[in-house]
């Protein structure tokens, strides 16, 4: 994986159900290194701290190649790099060959591959239709969270190096999937449960499926 692209926001304001809502999803490339803090991207809004940024969700990452599909469903869109609220837009990001809890050195960073993107009401605004959140838990590469766990600057062509992987974990691609399964397998629910990797709010959440 390469940084293709490093994004950030300021907050953008939106009618929404007739309330005034905040939101810095609206990310832009910023054409400049960026640094990686333990609780969220310096210079990025943060408008709602209940649902983002922190720890386990201190910067968002999505794969360029999933660009072209997306543009075809919505040719109308002013695409930039960022689009889908993505601090750092990568190139070569498979999510079936990426592990939650993967440890990468990328920049003067160390991150970790941590929780999954739930999309929410927000995106289906930027796009203009909220059957994009249906469409895009469909396409089911939905990017990754990372935790910083070592903070630093991090800029456009720099590599994500493989520094530690666990013996036994779940990939992005089925975690994403897990999670909106109807039928969840046990055994990946295991995993998820005592994954340090994800929050544990969400652990628990995994674990109540097994109980």
């Amino acid at each position: 994986m390469e940084i293709k692209s490093t994004n950030a926001a300021e907050p953008t304001t939106f009618i929404w159900k007739e309330a005034e809502v905040t939101t810095g999803i609206f990310k832009k490339p910023t054409g400049t290194p960026i640094f990686l803090s333990t609780n969220k991207v310096v210079g990025d809004e943060i408008s709602d701290r209940i649902h983002h940024g922190g720890y386990y969700k201190a910067c968002y990452l999505f794969s360029a190649e999933e660009y072209p599909f997306w543009k075809k469903q919505y040719p109308d869109l002013d695409w930039t790099w960022g689009m889908f609220g993505e601090n750092l837009t990568v190139t070569n990001y498979n999510p079936h060959q990426v592990f939650l809890g993967d440890v990468y050195r990328v920049g003067e960073a160390l991150v970790q591959i941590s929780q999954y993107r739930e999309p929410c009401y927000k995106l289906g605004y930027k796009f203009g239709d909220q059957k994009v959140i249906q469409q895009f838990i469909d396409r089911g590469n939905g990017g990754t969270y990372l935790s910083i766990l070592e903070e630093g600057e991090v800029n456009v062509k720099d590599p994500f190096i493989l520094v530690n992987r666990l013996e036994k974990s779940i990939t992005v691609a089925a975690l994403f999937q897990l999670v909106y399964a109807e039928i969840k397998d046990p055994d990946l629910l295991k995993i998820a449960s005592i994954s340090n990797a994800l929050s544990p709010k969400k652990r628990e959440w995994f674990a109540s499926f097994l109980k």
